[in-house]
């Protein structure tokens, strides 16, 4: 099998991990070579870089300066895990890649879509996802997931307020539109088992068509 580079999206809260893991047993299942990784993150510097974004005491932080260095982060990810892995025929699953940096920083945060795309494309080379799972959560029943959870920390994003979140959905409807074709989604708001099953279809599809 060809490497494969497929990455998740979806607002705070649309459960990204939760279904990742149903995606990895999957692949397990199929004794498919694959990494799990994520974004910001999954290298060292990458991780350094995630722990200055998402810290709470970073409520200052300049728009430009954050999609920067989110850029960065990508960057660093790119040349050390995910291109090696695809080079070595891997299908690699990260959690977030540049269509969120599109969506938060491009729209949410107002620096523009198409500047934040220029940033990346110097940062990822041209190289964008085989496919794209888009977890379609409304931002109200995220932040509610979020709220109620008793695992996951908060971090500076999700102090946000309701008005950053619905744009941020806003952000991701705009791209969407834009790589129809490479980005599907699935309803996230239905029960796990309904929300993986439709998730595994998608990739089992996808990879039988792209073997």
């Amino acid at each position: 099998m060809k490497g494969k580079f497929i990455t998740f999206e979806g607002p705070d809260g649309s459960g990204k991990g939760t279904i990742i893991k149903y995606v990895k047993k999957f692949l397990e299942k199929n004794q498919i070579d694959y990494i799990l990784t994520r974004e910001p993150g999954g290298i060292e510097i990458s991780e350094e870089i995630r722990e200055i974004i998402l810290n709470k005491k970073h409520l200052n932080m300049d728009e430009r300066t954050e999609a920067l260095l989110y850029a960065a982060a990508r960057r660093q990810h790119l040349v050390e895990i995910v291109i090696p892995a695809i080079k070595e025929g891997k299908v690699v699953i990260c959690d977030r890649f540049v269509d969120s940096s599109l969506a938060y920083q491009g729209y949410a945060r107002g620096i523009g879509i198409d500047e934040v795309l220029k940033i990346n494309q110097f940062a990822i080379d041209q190289l964008m996802p085989d496919l794209t799972i888009f977890l379609d959560v409304r931002p109200e029943i995220g932040l509610e997931r979020i709220n109620n959870s008793k695992i996951r920390k908060k971090d500076r994003l999700d102090l946000e307020s309701l008005d950053f979140h619905k744009k941020v959905y806003e952000g991701y409807m705009k791209v969407l539109n834009r790589y129809p074709k490479r980005i599907k989604s699935i309803n996230a708001e239905e029960s796990i088992r309904e929300v993986s099953d439709a998730t595994l279809e998608v990739i089992k599809i996808f990879l039988e068509n792209n073997d």
